[in-house]
């Protein structure tokens, strides 16, 4: 949602731009630019549209997968053993519509697991399903 703010955005600019060389007296030129700015707007929204949907997560019963990447894959299998903290950030354009990132931190100091544009109470549920199987694991140790 918010990459598509974005894109939207940057068209928009692109498109304004377009039409003021136009009506300044530059018809092909403004076409040009216009149909230009109309194709990248589309391309851009494809490609974040594609990047939405390369984003993933399935809770399983000894872990957490986390799928990510569009041109290079990425499959993060995290333990709920070995989480130590999680955390549920907002900055304030997801705030206003109304979404948030959980972040697992582990053991690693590479761990980057992390999960965003979940909607405020998928994340808050997750956060604590996280953390109450994660002491459950630690616990069985």
């Amino acid at each position: 949602m918010l990459r598509r703010l974005e894109v939207a955005a940057i068209a928009l600019a692109a498109l304004i731009a377009a039409g003021v060389v136009a009506l300044l007296g530059h018809t092909i030129v403004g076409l040009a630019c216009l149909g230009g700015a109309l194709v990248l707007g589309l391309g851009a929204e494809r490609f974040v549209a594609r990047r939405f949907y390369a984003w993933g997560y399935a809770e399983r019963e000894d872990d957490l997968l986390v799928r990510r990447g569009l041109l290079f894959s990425r499959l993060s299998v995290v333990p709920y053993g070995r989480m130590q903290f999680i955390d549920v950030t907002a900055g304030p354009l997801e705030r206003s519509f109304r979404l948030a990132t959980v972040r697992m931190h582990t053991a690693a100091a590479a761990s980057d697991a992390r999960i965003p544009g979940l909607d405020r109470e998928e994340a808050a549920r997750l956060r604590d399903r996280l953390a109450e199987v994660g002491e459950a694991q630690a616990a069985g140790l």
